[in-house]
């Protein structure tokens, strides 16, 4: 992961892929997780997302991973919640009552030390790392998880284009990474109103059972 990328970006405050409200996509098809209140939803590469929040406040409990700090520092004061922060290996952790989030490299984080999730919510993720990394990740991510339901938002558009991130994932794609694990479903394939970055784009939504 290009580490430096993303904490230039940061520092920089150059972070146009953080919403200013809760993505309602996870208004809309949250749902469909079927899942009772308290479960604990995993978010990779969370950032200091809104969703956060939405989520805790509709009464469900939060896990994360980051691997910028400051995005985890402004989360909190966003939140208005004093974490308590610890070193777990490689990984520092952030927690408070019904979250959890681990500062570091995804790939430092182990089944064990996430402890157990009934959810994933991938919305910044997958679109996040470039291709050489998406097979890694994918297969990391399972794991760490114990294949538990995922709730997935990708980005389709001509990569030829625009540059990622957020980079372009196809069905099949999609399909390369999850189909010997999970059943797919496509809940939503829509044109984006106003594109990505200036150009056509489509976005899918996929529950993964």
């Amino acid at each position: 992961m290009e580490k430096d990328f993303w904490l230039s970006r940061w520092k920089e405050n150059n972070i146009p892929f953080h919403e200013s409200e809760t993505n309602p996509l996870l208004f809309k098809y949250f749902k469909e997780l079927s899942l009772a209140k308290d479960s604990r939803i995993f978010i990779p590469l969370c950032g200091k997302t809104l969703d956060i929040a939405w989520l805790l406040s509709n009464g469900y409990r939060v896990a994360g991973a980051e691997l910028v700090e400051m995005a985890i520092q402004q989360l909190f004061q966003e939140l208005g919640v004093e974490p308590k922060i610890s070193k777990i290996g490689k990984l520092i952790l952030y927690s408070a009552p019904g979250i959890d989030i681990f500062v570091g490299d995804i790939f430092d984080l182990s089944k064990e030390v996430l402890g157990p999730v009934d959810a994933v919510y991938d919305r910044a993720a997958l679109v996040a790392l470039p291709q050489e990394t998406r097979v890694r990740y994918s297969t990391h991510l399972t794991q760490i998880t114990n294949n538990a339901p995922q709730l997935l938002i990708t980005f389709e558009y001509d990569q030829t284009k625009m540059v990622g991130p957020p980079f372009s994932i196809s069905t099949e794609e999609v399909n390369l990474h999850y189909k010997n694990v999970f059943t797919l479903e496509n809940l939503l394939s829509q044109e984006m109103v106003g594109g990505l970055k200036g150009h056509s784009a489509k976005e899918n939504v996929w529950k993964l059972s």
